[in-house]
């Protein structure tokens, strides 16, 4: 009887050993799951797009330096680990939102400068869509995202600067080709500089961007366009 009471005792010793081991690693791989959900950091219908469109807003609004981590949160409806995990650090996520505003400002510069119209009626469609963003906003108008914002970080952010510096050169770049061409086409004289004219078309938007900011009319704005378009080409053929 002794016998089979110490081999029924070691019996249930090994099954609770069993079970203890069972329980260790099934809390084990439970645990290694919950780490990498949370290292993950997003929701399961995260939209990476629609949230960088949320935090531009915020940038767009208050600035960089305004922008705090709580403000993107809330617009993004992601918390803080969520957020680094899908874009990094402040920093990024704002260089993010200025990457993809200068490559949707290039499209739009494009469609604008369709070679098949006039270059008085291209310039005319570059301000307009320059004004139909510059004027939006949900409480006043916000202007240009890199003009009344990358501007203000450039001087102690090297990153920043970088991106602002390469937008404006490509948007120059892009009005440029149009110049030339106008140039060879007759539009412009042929002493004309495509370059520089370029560059003033450039300030012109930069102006109504500054000024939309400041809170100028819509009217105000539309007359300095005019004015922009009429400098340029001067006598030009329309």
């Amino acid at each position: 009887m002794q016998a089979v009471e110490a081999a029924r005792s070691i019996s249930l010793n090994i099954c609770t050993v069993s079970h203890k081991i069972a329980f260790v690693k099934n809390l084990m791989r439970n645990g290694t799951n919950m780490k990498d959900e949370k290292k993950r950091g997003r929701p399961r219908a995260f939209d990476a797009k629609a949230a960088l469109g949320k935090a531009r807003d915020v940038f767009w609004d208050r600035g960089f330096a305004a922008a705090s981590l709580d403000n993107l949160s809330a617009a993004t409806n992601l918390n803080r680990p969520s957020l680094y995990g899908a874009f990094g650090d402040k920093e990024d996520l704002y260089l993010d939102t200025l990457e993809a505003y200068r490559r949707d400002g290039m499209d739009t510069l494009a469609q604008a400068l369709d070679p098949s119209l006039p270059l008085r009626h291209n310039l005319a469609r570059v301000y307009e869509s320059a004004l139909a963003i510059y004027l939006h906003g949900a409480t006043a108008a916000r202007g240009c995202l890199l003009i009344g914002t990358a501007t203000a970080e450039a001087v102690e952010r090297e990153r920043v600067r970088e991106v602002l510096g390469r937008s404006l050169s490509d948007f120059d770049g892009e009005i440029e080709k149009r110049m030339r061409l106008a140039v060879e086409r007759g539009e412009l004289p042929g002493s004309a500089d495509p370059q520089m004219l370029a560059r003033l078309a450039s300030a012109v938007m930069h102006s109504l961007a500054v000024r939309a900011r400041a809170g100028d009319s819509r009217e105000t704005l539309e007359a300095i366009a005019r004015s922009g378009v009429e400098l340029i080409c001067g006598s030009a053929r329309s």
